[in-house]
Parts: C-alpha cells; sequence; structure tokens
C-alpha cells in the first residue's frame, strides 16, 4: 500500500484553514468532473480528490490523519504504526468506502459503533481506540488515558483539546471490545442527557505474547537436545511462569495447549506454547567438532522424502 498525501492532492499546505480546504476541492472539483473535464484521467482524479476531501473536511479524521506526521511521502510504501490513532476521539459512522489507504487508516476507526444522536436532544455518542497492556486484561486494572478531541478554532484552524480520564480496565476484556463510559460524549441540549463515550480496546505490541481473539501464543525457545530428550522448560505467562513439560522428540511448531491460561474472560481463552529450535553457534574448532561428529553419527537426511 501507498501513502497518500491529501494535501499535496488538494494543492494546500498542511496549516490551511478550513475554508481553504473547501476552496482547493470545489475548484478540483469542477475542473476534473468527468461530465466536464476534457483530462485522460480526470475520474481518478475526481476520486482522488474526493477522498481527501473527505478526510480533510473533517476535523477529526484531519487531525487523526497529521497524527502520521510528515515522515511519510506520497507514493511511498505504507503501512500504519499499531495504534496510531490511539486517543483519538471520533463522532458518528461513516460507512464511505474509498482506496485502502483510506480504509487502512479510517475503516475502523470511524466505522457504525451505535447510533447517532442526529438533531435530538441526546448529545452524540464518541469513540476512541485505546492502548492497554495485555497484563491488564488478565488482572484488570485503572488506567489514566489522555484523549484528544478535535475542533475548530476561532481562525478557521483545526485544534485539540486534551483530557485525561480514569478509565477501569475490565478483568477479561479481549482487543476490539467496547467500554463505555457514560455520559463522557457530547453534552445534550436543553436537558438531553449527554452522549456516551466508547474505548475500543487495542493490545500494544508485546514481546513475547501474541493475541488471537481469547487465546495466547508465545515462542518458546528450545536447544536440539531438549526437542529431542523431551525436559521441563520455565515458560513467562501473562499471569505469572509455568512449568511445562516438553515431550521427547518434539518437532519445531508444535504446539503445546495449557487450556484456560489464556485472556480470562467468562469462556476462558487458551495459552499456546509453539516451540522453535534454536543452534548453538558452531563459532569454535571444538563446537564444529560436535557438529561434524553429530552428521556422522546420526546420519539423518531431512529431504528425504523430497526424492530430489
Amino acid at each position: 500500500m501507498q501513502y497518500k498525501d491529501y494535501y499535496k492532492t488538494l494543492g494546500i499546505e498542511r496549516d490551511a484553514t478550513q475554508d481553504k480546504v473547501k476552496q482547493a476541492y470545489r475548484r478540483l472539483a469542477r475542473k476534473y468532473h468527468p461530465d466536464v473535464s476534457k483530462e485522460a484521467n480526470a475520474e481518478e482524479q475526481f476520486k482522488a480528490v474526493g477522498e481527501a476531501y473527505e478526510v480533510l473536511k473533517d476535523p477529526e479524521k484531519r487531525a487523526a490523519y497529521d497524527q502520521l506526521g510528515s515522515q511519510w511521502r506520497a507514493g511511498q510504501d505504507f503501512r500504519p504504526p499499531p495504534g496510531w490513532d490511539a486517543g483519538f476521539e471520533f463522532s458518528g459512522d461513516d460507512a464511505s468506502v474509498f482506496s485502502d489507504f483510506f480504509e487502512s487508516l479510517f475503516g475502523q476507526s470511524v466505522g457504525a459503533r451505535g447510533e447517532r444522536a442526529g438533531f435530538s436532544a441526546q448529545g452524540q455518542d464518541h469513540h476512541a481506540k485505546v492502548m492497554i497492556d495485555i497484563e491488564d486484561a488478565y488482572t484488570g486494572a485503572t488506567r489514566q488515558i489522555s484523549l484528544h478531541s478535535p475542533h475548530l478554532d476561532s481562525t478557521g484552524h483545526v485544534r485539540t483539546k486534551d483530557r485525561t480520564l480514569n478509565v477501569k480496565i475490565p478483568k477479561g476484556v479481549r482487543q476490539g471490545q467496547s467500554i463505555r463510559l457514560t455520559g463522557q460524549g457530547d453534552s445534550g441540549m436543553g436537558q438531553g442527557r449527554a452522549g456516551d463515550l466508547y474505548l475500543e480496546v487495542e493490545f500494544r505490541p508485546h514481546p513475547l505474547y501474541r493475541v488471537k481473539g481469547r487465546d495466547v501464543y508465545i515462542d518458546l525457545p528450545l536447544t536440539p537436545w531438549e526437542m529431542a530428550l523431551g525436559a521441563q522448560v520455565r515458560v513467562p505467562t501473562p499471569a505469572g511462569p509455568v512449568d511445562v513439560n516438553i515431550p521427547p522428540s518434539s518437532q519445531p511448531g508444535h504446539k503445546l495447549r495449557l487450556a484456560g491460561r489464556g485472556i480470562p474472560a467468562q469462556n476462558k481463552g487458551d495459552l499456546f506454547v509453539v516451540l522453535k529450535v534454536v543452534l548453538p553457534p558452531a563459532d569454535t574448532d571444538k563446537k564444529r567438532k560436535i557438529y561434524e561428529d553429530m552428521a556422522r553419527e546420526l546420519a539423518f537426511n531431512p529431504r528425504q522424502h523430497m526424492a530430489v
């Protein structure tokens, strides 16, 4: 996927006011409208201009997009960093479908999550993504979370208001699950109640663990003799270390299932230990001699089944 510079698409500076954004869009939309333009790539340009405007006209999307910074250039290979939009508040829904780049940024962040308040007296709901540690899902915790709410200032520039909330992370929370904070959305009109804030949970990348639904995976490095002869090895888990028996004649990639040691939801997940073999380096004459003896004594050909 390639990075798209929406400011460059509209031909404006990154600090342009919202009025400048609208003016640039109207000018280019007229220029590239397929019904009137004679440009060879008018339809493609018209779609690109519309996509850029969809993001930059909206203070919430624009502020989150700006979070990516200026280190990317148009056309560069791009993959959004994990949790790039964490802490940004979005309101309402968006069902638009644009390019893969647009969907990778906003397809989930502003998708349908609850009903819009529209013009009723109730305040509009807000949504934000928050990053937590996997260990918090095992024990539950109270964490201080900073949120950024974009708005327009009196000059038409996008600014952000920051607020900090103490949020209770429930034990057993899963990735993608939402925590509802009642009354933390937009204020209601008249006597209407405030909207709610929905925090979508995402786990921070962990050096040891991978999470799939309720299940947790960990790669366990083993020596060749531990794999071949069997061993008892202490394995870290988010709930504390456990002793695991490695069966003799184990093979790399084999999974050992520790039932109920995954995310402790109502239906507990499992923890899978994935066996990985790590070879000692043959970096001395003595070690090379050991490998040579093994090659001669074992006479093992792992490619025998390939018949080549």
